[in-house]
């Protein structure tokens, strides 16, 4: 991948160097005793003196290998590191991120820089150093609110990413679909033409892996509803959520499609074996047509192959009064170790800041931007509304996830076992869709009751 947008930056601050006769304005960060805030760092003119090694942990696992498509972390460190030559950024990354980094968290014995993980937000000043509030963050990135508690800001999101249907465009069209299909039917019509003409699996599930399951979570939201109140407010107070609303919208239209698909033989013939790391190639020779993931997946999709060009993005298929939304929704967020040192603390704002502002990584990875002042993105995700979900009713920020705990079916929380339920239960056949959804709605209840919800 081209280093265009690295260097551009890169540059830019070079001349501004040059302009400031290549001084610091603010170089040693143990001056003041306390970390210069997020908002107020120039970068290329603040603490180029500054010297401290820091390290983070993340889940691009594919960042670390030396056959990866797109920019490593090794490149974007040695593009940091012309600016900041005295920082060292040491990187560690985990195929397990989920479970794994809450694991660093409980030893104590952290890395400087985290993607937060599942943690209930009141405990987020435990482990992470204030950012800024709510107000001033959100005037420098997007998708400020997803790591807020009570106004405070704890960390920024690597990248925002929409939620979609990642497909390629020679199979839908050898099977003859010249329209991408915008309902659930026709969805189905779409695999099902798939499957009829051509020799590609018309969607595959990646059953195996487990935590790619759970990406159906992100679709209950905004892209069934169209409501950025949904997901953190309403859910959380509807009685039978995951009922059939007739209009094939809402939770019941999501799941029902995966669950109708296997039913119909429109996926993979074995699920047990699917294979992430495989998917990529398949997809990209054509082998597959289509895999409901977020728009993350499309670079790696597109890099596993020479067909790059093949690879699309499309809304997922439901429509709301002839319109179809799609979550616009912040990745795993950049939080600094609250028990580091001031000049650790110090480093890691500034690699957080550089990553965000002038390392293109966002662009590099067709994500959205999380830097307020860029619109650029190489995404093509035409005709669709993007929307981020409302956060919590104050006093009710950690009410979803206790809601996921007590049902044990935790949304957006690694409820990847659910999701999997269903592909066996649609493959056996021992229980009905209608059945499983009847099943979800019970537990949810009986957690809803548990934790003293007021059911509207």
């Amino acid at each position: 991948m081209s280093f265009k947008k690295v260097l551009g930056v890169v540059l830019s601050a070079s001349l501004v160097l040059m302009a400031t006769g290549c001084s610091s304005s603010k170089n040693n960060a143990s001056d003041d005793a306390k970390v210069t805030p997020y908002k107020d760092i120039v970068l290329g003119e603040d603490f180029t003196d500054l010297t401290a090694t820091i390290t983070m942990l993340n889940d691009r696992t594919d960042m670390e290998q030396d056959d990866y498509n797109g920019v490593s972390w090794n490149e974007y460190i040695k593009e940091f590191n012309k600016l900041y030559p005295n920082i060292t950024v040491e990187i560690t990354t985990d195929t397990n991120y989920a479970e794994d980094s809450l694991t660093h968290l409980q030893s104590g014995d952290y890395e400087t820089i985290m993607g937060i993980p599942a943690l209930d937000k009141e405990d987020y000043s435990i482990y992470f150093m204030p950012l800024g509030d709510i107000e001033e963050m959100s005037e420098e990135i997007n998708n400020a609110t997803s790591t807020m508690y009570d106004g405070v800001v704890y960390g920024v999101p690597s990248s925002a990413t929409a939620q979609g249907i990642v497909y390629n465009k020679k199979v839908f069209e050898k099977a003859g679909i010249n329209k991408l299909p915008t309902t659930p039917a026709e969805f189905m019509d779409a695999l099902k033409a798939i499957k009829d003409n051509t020799d590609a699996i018309p969607l595959y599930t990646n059953y195996a892996a487990g935590w790619t399951m759970g990406a159906w979570d992100a679709y209950i939201g905004i892209n069934a509803t169209g409501d950025t109140a949904y997901m953190n407010n309403k859910l959380l107070h509807s009685a039978e959520p995951f009922k059939d609303f007739g209009d094939d919208t809402h939770a019941y239209a999501v799941y029902k499609i995966l669950y109708d698909a296997v039913k119909g033989g429109l996926t993979e013939e074995d699920y047990t074996t699917t294979d992430w790391e495989g998917c990529k190639g398949m997809i990209n020779r054509g082998e597959i047509g289509c895999m409901v993931l977020g728009s993350w997946a499309v670079p790696q999709m597109k890099g596993a192959g020479d067909g790059a060009d093949d690879i699309g993005y499309m809304a997922f298929p439901i429509s709301l009064g002839g319109k179809q939304y799609a979550l616009a929704s912040a990745d795993y967020s950049y939080a600094v170790n609250e028990n580091a040192t001031v000049e650790e603390k110090q480093a890691a704002v500034i690699f957080i800041k550089w990553l965000t502002e002038m390392s293109g990584y966002t662009y590099n990875e067709e994500a959205l931007p999380i830097d307020k002042a860029s619109t650029e993105t190489k995404l093509d995700f035409d005709g669709v509304i993007f929307l981020d979900d409302d956060p919590a009713q104050e006093g009710e920020e950690d009410l979803l996830n206790e809601l996921n705990s007590e049902s044990e079916l935790n949304f957006n929380n690694g409820g990847n076992t659910k999701v999997q339920e269903i592909v066996e239960h649609a493959s056996i056949g021992d229980m009905s869709y209608d059945d499983i959804m009847a099943e979800w709605n019970a537990k949810w209840a009986e957690a809803q009751k548990l934790c003293g919800v007021e059911v509207e």
